[in-house]
């Protein structure tokens, strides 16, 4: 049995490790676990976090199948999602992402949410398949794409639903790193403790640079009906 998100500190930082045994898709239970673990997180003044993805997906997306339970199943899943990624946008310490597989949909914004992304070699894909899927991105999901992703990639990958490679995904501000499969972890772990060493306004000035899409991200909730 799966834990959907195991929880475990490494000198003062918080490794939040995805596997649900499959894609791990994000759903309620998803949702409810990575809060679970970011309030461990603050309970134990953790120093930065690491989430790292499983070999082969880091996160293949919302889960589908929830959305196939009708409107407001579909509504509920989608406002705790986006709750959730707000949460990890403006934490105040660091988050370093580990990915060694696929980012898709809610994958990729996860790993937009996060402050440094480093990523395994291999035939990966990122990428946001609404265009292809006949879904809307929405103002929510627009914003956060344009404080993370460069403007010569936004066209390929929000509007066309282009899917990237690794090398790709850096130049598109998707990742920013990509080192061999079994560095992933220790560099994750490297850069996080390297960030947990800068003053505590590192997360002022966190919050302070993301204020703009932050705020729309906000607005987009707060007339946002379930």
């Amino acid at each position: 049995m799966f834990e959907m998100i195991s929880y475990s500190l490494e000198d003062g930082i918080a490794i939040l490790a995805i596997e649900d045994g499959k894609r791990n898709v994000v759903g309620p239970a998803f949702v409810v676990a990575m809060n679970d673990c970011l309030d461990r997180a603050d309970a134990d003044k953790a120093k930065a976090i690491v989430l790292e993805g499983r070999a082969g997906t880091f996160s293949a997306g919302f889960d589908l199948k929830e959305f196939q339970k009708g409107p407001e199943a579909t509504l509920s899943l989608v406002r705790s999602g986006f709750e959730m990624l707000l949460r990890l946008f403006e934490f105040p310490r660091p988050v370093v992402a580990a990915c060694s597989g696929d980012g898709i949909g809610m994958g990729a914004f996860l790993l937009m949410v996060s402050d440094f992304r480093i990523c395994a070699t291999g035939e990966f894909k990122f990428g946001l398949p609404e265009s292809r899927l006949g879904m809307d991105l929405g103002l929510f999901l627009i914003a956060l794409a344009q404080s993370r992703i460069t403007q010569d990639y936004m066209t390929r990958v929000a509007i066309l639903s282009e899917e990237l490679d690794p090398e790709m995904a850096c130049k598109a501000g998707i990742l920013d790193e990509v080192v061999p499969q079994e560095e992933v972890r220790a560099r994750a772990l490297e850069v996080a403790w390297g960030l947990a060493a800068m003053p505590t306004v590192f997360g002022k000035n966190k919050i302070a640079a993301r204020a703009t899409p932050t705020q729309q991200m906000r607005d987009f909730l707060a007339s946002f009906d379930i």
